[in-house]
Protein backbone atom coordinates (compact mmCIF):
# COMPACT_ATOMS: atom_id res chain seq x y z
CA UNK A 1 0.00 0.00 0.00
CA UNK A 2 1.42 3.47 -0.73
CA UNK A 3 2.45 5.71 1.71
CA UNK A 4 0.82 8.78 -0.44
CA UNK A 5 -2.71 9.28 0.76
CA UNK A 6 -3.48 12.34 -1.61
CA UNK A 7 -1.08 13.43 -4.08
CA UNK A 8 -1.88 16.91 -6.22
CA UNK A 9 -0.47 17.88 -9.14
CA UNK A 10 -0.30 21.31 -11.15
CA UNK A 11 -4.00 21.21 -9.29
CA UNK A 12 -6.38 24.46 -10.65
CA UNK A 13 -9.91 25.25 -10.23
CA UNK A 14 -12.04 28.16 -12.18
CA UNK A 15 -15.11 28.32 -10.97
CA UNK A 16 -17.41 30.04 -14.24
CA UNK A 17 -19.99 32.52 -12.90
CA UNK A 18 -21.76 35.27 -14.40
CA UNK A 19 -19.68 38.06 -13.34
CA UNK A 20 -16.83 36.20 -14.76
CA UNK A 21 -14.36 33.07 -13.97
CA UNK A 22 -13.32 32.95 -9.83
CA UNK A 23 -9.86 31.06 -10.08
CA UNK A 24 -10.05 29.46 -6.86
CA UNK A 25 -7.06 27.33 -6.78
CA UNK A 26 -4.25 27.49 -9.27
CA UNK A 27 -1.16 24.99 -9.62
CA UNK A 28 -1.45 23.18 -6.50
CA UNK A 29 1.38 20.28 -5.90
CA UNK A 30 1.13 18.60 -2.60
CA UNK A 31 1.36 14.92 -1.18
CA UNK A 32 0.28 13.63 1.92
CA UNK A 33 1.91 10.49 3.35
CA UNK A 34 0.05 8.13 5.28
CA UNK A 35 -0.85 9.01 9.41
CA UNK A 36 0.49 13.20 9.05
CA UNK A 37 -1.79 15.32 10.64
CA UNK A 38 -1.82 18.23 7.70
CA UNK A 39 -3.21 22.01 8.41
CA UNK A 40 -3.98 24.09 5.51
CA UNK A 41 -4.23 27.66 6.80
CA UNK A 42 -4.91 31.37 4.49
CA UNK A 43 -6.92 34.38 4.24
CA UNK A 44 -10.69 33.78 3.62
CA UNK A 45 -11.49 32.62 0.10
CA UNK A 46 -7.68 31.35 -0.50
CA UNK A 47 -9.14 28.01 -1.41
CA UNK A 48 -8.56 26.10 1.87
CA UNK A 49 -11.96 24.73 1.78
CA UNK A 50 -11.76 24.30 -2.01
CA UNK A 51 -9.41 22.12 -1.86
CA UNK A 52 -10.57 20.10 0.89
CA UNK A 53 -13.81 19.80 -1.10
CA UNK A 54 -11.54 18.52 -4.52
CA UNK A 55 -10.08 15.83 -2.30
CA UNK A 56 -13.78 14.80 -1.42
CA UNK A 57 -15.49 14.50 -4.77
CA UNK A 58 -17.92 17.90 -3.73
CA UNK A 59 -15.71 20.00 -6.62
CA UNK A 60 -13.85 19.03 -9.64
CA UNK A 61 -10.52 20.57 -10.62
CA UNK A 62 -10.58 21.96 -13.92
CA UNK A 63 -6.56 21.25 -14.54
CA UNK A 64 -4.30 19.01 -13.35
CA UNK A 65 -4.41 15.74 -11.52
CA UNK A 66 -5.96 14.36 -7.82
CA UNK A 67 -5.27 11.12 -6.20
CA UNK A 68 -6.89 9.90 -3.01
CA UNK A 69 -5.53 6.78 -2.15
CA UNK A 70 -3.98 6.22 -5.84
CA UNK A 71 -7.83 6.09 -7.12
CA UNK A 72 -9.93 9.11 -8.21
CA UNK A 73 -12.11 11.09 -5.81
CA UNK A 74 -14.97 9.96 -7.01
CA UNK A 75 -13.99 6.08 -6.83
CA UNK A 76 -12.40 7.49 -3.25
CA UNK A 77 -16.07 8.50 -2.20
CA UNK A 78 -17.92 5.24 -3.33
CA UNK A 79 -15.36 3.41 -1.64
CA UNK A 80 -15.95 5.19 1.71
CA UNK A 81 -12.57 6.12 2.20
CA UNK A 82 -12.95 9.27 4.25
CA UNK A 83 -15.01 10.99 6.61
CA UNK A 84 -15.84 14.57 6.50
CA UNK A 85 -16.25 16.81 9.30
CA UNK A 86 -18.04 20.43 7.98
CA UNK A 87 -18.10 23.80 10.01
CA UNK A 88 -21.42 22.89 11.15
CA UNK A 89 -22.02 20.28 13.44
CA UNK A 90 -24.92 19.85 10.97
CA UNK A 91 -27.18 16.86 13.34
CA UNK A 92 -30.44 16.06 12.20
CA UNK A 93 -32.54 17.93 15.74
CA UNK A 94 -35.12 14.87 15.65
CA UNK A 95 -32.89 12.08 16.04
CA UNK A 96 -30.73 11.39 19.58
CA UNK A 97 -26.92 11.26 19.14
CA UNK A 98 -26.71 8.19 18.63
CA UNK A 99 -29.58 7.77 16.00
CA UNK A 100 -27.12 10.39 14.37
CA UNK A 101 -24.03 8.99 14.37
CA UNK A 102 -25.90 5.47 13.70
CA UNK A 103 -27.17 7.54 9.89
CA UNK A 104 -24.41 6.33 7.90
CA UNK A 105 -23.87 3.30 8.94
CA UNK A 106 -27.81 2.74 8.09
CA UNK A 107 -27.27 4.11 4.76
CA UNK A 108 -24.30 1.65 4.25
CA UNK A 109 -25.99 -1.58 5.50
CA UNK A 110 -24.09 -2.00 8.51
CA UNK A 111 -26.72 -4.56 10.67
CA UNK A 112 -27.78 -3.40 13.74
CA UNK A 113 -25.24 -5.48 16.28
CA UNK A 114 -22.43 -3.67 14.13
CA UNK A 115 -24.03 -0.15 14.16
CA UNK A 116 -24.42 -0.79 17.93
CA UNK A 117 -20.92 -1.34 18.29
CA UNK A 118 -19.33 1.12 16.42
CA UNK A 119 -21.30 4.02 17.94
CA UNK A 120 -20.70 3.01 21.37
CA UNK A 121 -17.21 2.43 20.19
CA UNK A 122 -16.62 6.23 18.66
CA UNK A 123 -18.86 7.54 22.09
CA UNK A 124 -16.19 6.47 24.07
CA UNK A 125 -13.38 7.77 21.44
CA UNK A 126 -15.22 11.27 21.76
CA UNK A 127 -15.98 10.97 25.53
CA UNK A 128 -19.25 11.03 24.75
CA UNK A 129 -20.27 7.58 26.21
CA UNK A 130 -23.62 7.76 28.19
CA UNK A 131 -24.99 10.46 25.89
CA UNK A 132 -26.59 8.38 23.20
CA UNK A 133 -29.96 8.78 24.18
CA UNK A 134 -29.59 12.97 24.28
CA UNK A 135 -30.83 15.29 21.25
CA UNK A 136 -28.44 17.99 19.79
CA UNK A 137 -30.47 21.04 21.38
CA UNK A 138 -29.16 19.10 24.54
CA UNK A 139 -25.60 19.32 23.95
CA UNK A 140 -23.13 21.98 24.34
CA UNK A 141 -21.41 23.14 20.72
CA UNK A 142 -18.47 21.52 21.87
CA UNK A 143 -20.30 18.55 22.60
CA UNK A 144 -21.92 18.58 19.08
CA UNK A 145 -19.62 18.99 17.46
CA UNK A 146 -17.77 15.94 18.78
CA UNK A 147 -20.60 13.81 17.80
CA UNK A 148 -20.28 15.01 14.46
CA UNK A 149 -16.41 13.59 14.51
CA UNK A 150 -18.00 10.58 15.83
CA UNK A 151 -20.67 10.34 12.96
CA UNK A 152 -17.39 10.58 10.65
CA UNK A 153 -15.47 8.29 12.48
CA UNK A 154 -17.93 5.44 12.64
CA UNK A 155 -17.57 3.90 9.67
CA UNK A 156 -13.71 3.52 10.69
CA UNK A 157 -12.06 5.32 6.77
CA UNK A 158 -8.60 5.62 7.20
CA UNK A 159 -9.07 9.90 6.29
CA UNK A 160 -10.17 12.70 7.82
CA UNK A 161 -11.30 15.81 6.29
CA UNK A 162 -12.24 18.82 8.66
CA UNK A 163 -13.10 21.89 7.24
CA UNK A 164 -12.77 24.43 10.26
CA UNK A 165 -14.77 22.68 13.07
CA UNK A 166 -14.12 24.37 15.82
CA UNK A 167 -14.31 27.65 14.28
CA UNK A 168 -17.34 28.78 15.83
CA UNK A 169 -16.69 27.37 19.69
CA UNK A 170 -14.55 29.94 22.22
CA UNK A 171 -10.94 29.73 22.73
CA UNK A 172 -11.58 27.66 25.86
CA UNK A 173 -13.49 24.93 24.68
CA UNK A 174 -11.36 24.95 21.18
CA UNK A 175 -8.20 24.61 23.53
CA UNK A 176 -10.06 21.52 25.15
CA UNK A 177 -11.14 20.51 21.62
CA UNK A 178 -7.87 20.46 19.94
CA UNK A 179 -6.11 18.40 23.05
CA UNK A 180 -8.82 15.59 22.43
CA UNK A 181 -8.65 15.37 18.56
CA UNK A 182 -4.64 15.28 19.04
CA UNK A 183 -5.58 12.46 21.47
CA UNK A 184 -7.75 10.82 18.92
CA UNK A 185 -5.34 11.24 16.49
CA UNK A 186 -2.99 9.39 18.28
CA UNK A 187 -4.94 6.46 19.30
CA UNK A 188 -7.00 5.62 15.58
CA UNK A 189 -3.58 6.91 13.47
CA UNK A 190 -6.09 8.33 11.17
CA UNK A 191 -4.16 10.76 8.30
CA UNK A 192 -6.20 13.74 8.91
CA UNK A 193 -6.63 17.04 6.87
CA UNK A 194 -7.81 19.88 8.86
CA UNK A 195 -9.16 23.99 7.50
CA UNK A 196 -8.38 26.32 10.16
CA UNK A 197 -8.02 29.96 10.01
CA UNK A 198 -6.24 29.85 13.68
CA UNK A 199 -2.39 30.10 13.25
CA UNK A 200 -2.13 28.61 17.14
CA UNK A 201 -4.41 26.32 16.44
CA UNK A 202 -2.18 24.96 12.85
CA UNK A 203 1.18 25.04 14.72
CA UNK A 204 -0.72 22.84 17.64
CA UNK A 205 -2.41 20.21 15.82
CA UNK A 206 -0.42 19.57 12.84
CA UNK A 207 3.17 17.61 11.98
CA UNK A 208 2.59 19.77 8.27
CA UNK A 209 1.11 23.34 7.93
CA UNK A 210 0.23 24.26 4.39
CA UNK A 211 0.22 27.59 4.09
CA UNK A 212 -2.00 29.23 1.25
CA UNK A 213 -2.14 32.77 -0.46
CA UNK A 214 -4.97 35.07 -0.99
CA UNK A 215 -6.85 34.06 -4.81
CA UNK A 216 -6.18 32.48 -6.97
CA UNK A 217 -5.07 29.81 -3.99
CA UNK A 218 -1.24 28.88 -4.25
CA UNK A 219 0.59 27.01 -2.02
CA UNK A 220 3.06 30.10 -0.28
CA UNK A 221 4.69 27.42 2.35
CA UNK A 222 5.01 24.02 3.52
CA UNK A 223 6.56 23.72 6.83
CA UNK A 224 7.00 20.18 8.53
CA UNK A 225 6.26 20.47 12.56
CA UNK A 226 9.84 19.63 14.15
CA UNK A 227 7.32 19.60 17.44
CA UNK A 228 7.28 16.24 19.21
CA UNK A 229 3.46 14.12 18.29
CA UNK A 230 2.55 14.40 22.31
CA UNK A 231 1.85 18.24 23.07
CA UNK A 232 0.90 19.15 26.20
CA UNK A 233 -1.14 22.70 25.66
CA UNK A 234 1.61 24.69 27.12
CA UNK A 235 4.13 23.63 24.28
CA UNK A 236 2.75 26.82 22.81
CA UNK A 237 4.89 29.06 25.16
CA UNK A 238 7.96 27.15 23.53
CA UNK A 239 10.57 29.17 21.58
CA UNK A 240 10.10 25.94 19.07
CA UNK A 241 6.14 26.31 18.97
CA UNK A 242 6.91 30.56 18.79
CA UNK A 243 9.67 29.86 15.68
CA UNK A 244 7.50 27.72 13.64
CA UNK A 245 4.26 30.06 14.46
CA UNK A 246 6.42 33.47 12.95
CA UNK A 247 7.06 31.01 10.00
CA UNK A 248 3.31 31.22 9.59
CA UNK A 249 3.05 33.85 9.99
CA UNK A 250 5.47 35.03 7.35
CA UNK A 251 4.17 32.74 4.94
CA UNK A 252 0.79 34.49 5.14
CA UNK A 253 2.08 37.78 4.81
CA UNK A 254 4.30 36.72 1.44
CA UNK A 255 1.35 35.47 -0.11
CA UNK A 256 -0.40 38.39 0.27
CA UNK A 257 2.68 40.56 -1.05
CA UNK A 258 2.25 38.39 -3.79
CA UNK A 259 -1.12 39.17 -4.98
Amino acid sequence: MSDIVISAKDLSLTFQTNDGPIHALKDINLDVHRGEFVSFIGPSGCGKTTFLRVMADLEQQTAGTIAVNGTTPEEARRARAYGYVFQAAGLYPWRTIGGNIRLPLEIMGYDKADQNTRVAKVLKLVELAGFENKFPWQLSGGMQQRASIARALAFDADLLLMDEPFGALDEIVRDHLNEQLLQLWKLTNKTICFVTHSIPEAVYLSTKIVVMSPRPGRIADVIDSPLPRDRPLDIRDTPEFIEVAHRVRDGLRAGHADD
